[in-house]
């Protein structure tokens, strides 16, 4: 990983905690860590997602996210919120090429004409000219498009419309059917992913293939954030149990994408680059680990409803 540009100032002082940080009292910096993925286009390691935020209530949230210093932005078509990110986006008065900006294409639109036609529909909502990286949504097995699909997406990134092309909820023989058939591995493969499911053998599988693994779900819709382990290392090191598993996916190289309405707690999820996690409590957290699915299982998920 490599740093961004400055994003955030903080004072911090925290003192007597039991987790690796800078001096008491030091003026920090905050930057979001950014991932190279396999195109040779950065990520930022933390992004703000807004999958089940009301239409009305996502500018301002999306706001709160940009002014808090986030610069990454992860919609989708079927959040139905794509309209308003852009708003915000547009309004930010952030530079275009400085905003990292994700959307993702929904079941009912796979297959080649069909992409291309919702890409532009997409592109209509968020008020934007190019994206940095499309997502198919799921892999929609039963409907065998998703190869059709991504060949619309590399049409669309050689077109220059998108930086890089991803997928979403991708199992390996997903993967394996897509790069096989397009020689073309995807930049980005987005699944759910938290210590109660932290996809071990599927990060196994991305490390080889060289596939960035970005979590969604990433604080266990929730779940977690009063679980004892959790919150005895959020105590130790002085910290929200949200920022420690923010950081428990950052320290284990995972692009997150936390949500929230509330600004504070949308500040307070991006103030998690002035400590780290020690070898002991990662161990900890990653103990958690039982196999709980919390969303749908891809390889059987056909849904195409809005």
């Amino acid at each position: 990983m490599t740093f961004s540009p400055t994003l955030v100032a903080v004072l911090w002082k925290r003192t007597g905690h039991r987790c690796r940080s800078g001096a008491p009292g030091r003026l920090f910096v905050m930057t979001a860590p950014l991932v190279t993925l396999n195109d040779g286009h950065s990520i930022p390691a933390v992004g703000f997602g807004v999958f089940k935020i009301p239409p009305e209530q996502t500018e301002q949230a999306v706001r709160a996210a940009l002014r808090a210093g986030y610069r990454h932005i992860d919609t989708a078509a079927m959040y139905n919120n794509e309209r308003e990110t852009g708003r915000a986006v547009a309004d930010s008065g952030i530079p275009r090429d400085q905003i990292y900006l994700v959307t993702k294409l929904w079941n009912a639109d796979q297959g080649y004409d069909s992409t291309l036609a919702a890409f532009d529909a997409s592109m209509a909502r968020l008020g934007v000219d190019y994206l940095d990286l499309y997502l198919i949504h799921w892999p929609l097995p039963a409907a065998g498009k998703f190869v059709d699909t991504f060949k619309a997406f590399v049409h669309l990134r050689d077109q220059g419309r998108v930086r890089s092309i991803g997928v979403s909820n991708f199992e390996p023989e997903h993967l394996k059917v897509l790069i096989d058939a397009t020689g073309i591995v995807p930049a980005v493969n987005q699944v759910e992913l938290h210590p109660r499911f932290p996809q071990t053998a599927l990060r196994e599988v991305h490390a080889q293939l060289g596939i960035a693994t970005e979590a969604w779900a990433p604080l266990g819709q929730g779940s977690l954030l009063t679980h004892p382990t959790v919150t005895a290392v959020a105590e130790a090191c002085g910290r929200t149990p949200a920022q420690v598993l923010i950081r428990w996916h950052i320290q284990l190289g995972n692009i997150v994408i936390p949500k929230s309405v509330n600004p504070a707690r949308i500040a307070s999820n991006f103030d998690v680059f002035d400590f780290e996690l020690s070898a002991d409590q990662m161990a900890s957290i990653c103990s958690l680990d039982d196999g709980t699915r919390l969303g749908p299982d891809p390889r059987t998920f056909n849904f195409t409803g809005r």
